[in-house]
């Protein structure tokens, strides 16, 4: 079904009544959170299906599902509502970005690494502007980043299934093995190779975290499939279950600061002199300039990483991609 010229017909308090509706599944609790009357709600989406020619919600015996159209819809008038928002917030910022918003997506790496020190700087030139985080995989930032649900968002290369966005090249950073320090006793290597991680039982992160794919994809190429003790873990739970001894992980080289209990043995590939890398890149939608406000944010990244390349500052295992 193409709705494009339709939409435009449509009226946004429609679509956000829709979408409310649609996250919560129940009309009368969705126009509470609404704070509009249940009857105006139910009338706008009578309107609002009419309009498209299509039921959008399943009442049957009181369960309230989204029919095909009404799935096929919801993405659509999640993208356009948060698209309005950007060009509101697009329109105030033009008074010397005294006002805005930033949502800025990144990996768990960076966020506990030198993001802290960027957005500090953003934030002190730009006390104005109020700044979001999300912190996830690398595939969840992208989906959000291309439904509008980001404006930027620190993302690993290559990405997959050409997303319609524009990277730059930002940071280059190791991946290593991180396992328990033991008290007293010298490490007996000062690498690994890839094949060293054959049974050997591995900590893994949940699906959505490109450390996970980097991962597996690495041990099948060297013709083995890769051990779990545990997986389903966001960065912090990985660490510490690496620390509670029940695997090694492979993981960025930054993460490992401020964690004496842990050791990062640089891992090796046949092909990978250099070891087992990721290039970290900001990336925003195509279809869509950036405001003003991510315009500043993407000039203080690439300002303070410069810097902290030339002065010799960034955290261990990190490069500047020129």
């Amino acid at each position: 079904m193409s709705w494009g010229r339709t939409l435009w017909l449509v009226q946004l308090q429609q679509l956000a009544y829709f979408v409310a509706v649609a996250e919560v599944r129940h009309f009368t609790q969705a126009a509470e959170i609404l704070h509009v009357a249940q009857p105006s709600l139910s009338k706008q989406i009578r309107a609002l299906e009419a309009e498209l020619g299509a039921s959008l919600f399943s009442r049957a015996r009181g369960n309230i599902t989204l029919t095909p159209a009404g799935e096929t819809l919801l993405p659509l008038a999640k993208r356009i509502l948060a698209d309005v928002e950007t060009a509101r917030l697009e329109v105030q910022e033009l008074a010397g970005l005294r006002r805005g918003r930033v949502r800025l997506g990144a990996t768990p790496s960076l966020c506990a690494g030198l993001l802290g020190d960027v957005l500090r700087r953003f934030h002190d030139a730009y006390p104005g502007i109020r700044l979001i985080v999300e912190e996830g995989g690398s595939r969840d930032l992208v989906r959000d980043l291309t439904r509008g649900l980001l404006d930027l968002a620190l993302v690993i290369l290559p990405l997959h299934g050409d997303p319609p966005l524009e990277t730059t090249p930002v940071l280059r950073e190791n991946l290593v093995v991180a396992s328990p320090v033991e008290p007293g006793k010298v490490p007996r290597r000062s690498f690994l190779r890839i094949e060293d991680l054959r049974n050997r039982p591995l900590v893994m992160f949940r699906s959505g975290y490109d450390l996970r794919e980097a991962t597996i994809g690495a041990c099948r190429a060297a013709g083995f499939e890769p051990r779990f003790a545990v997986e389903g873990g966001e960065m912090d739970a990985v660490l510490r279950f690496v620390e509670a001894g029940l695997g090694i992980a492979v993981v960025p080289s930054m993460v490992l600061a401020g964690r004496p209990g842990l050791r990062g043995t640089p891992l090796v590939l046949p092909d990978e002199p250099a070891g087992l890398q990721r290039t970290i890149a900001l990336a925003h939608r195509k279809d869509v300039d950036p405001t003003h406000a991510a315009r500043a944010f993407s000039e203080t990244l690439e300002a303070y990483v410069g810097e902290a390349a030339l002065g010799g500052s960034l955290p261990a295992g990190v490069e500047a991609v020129s």
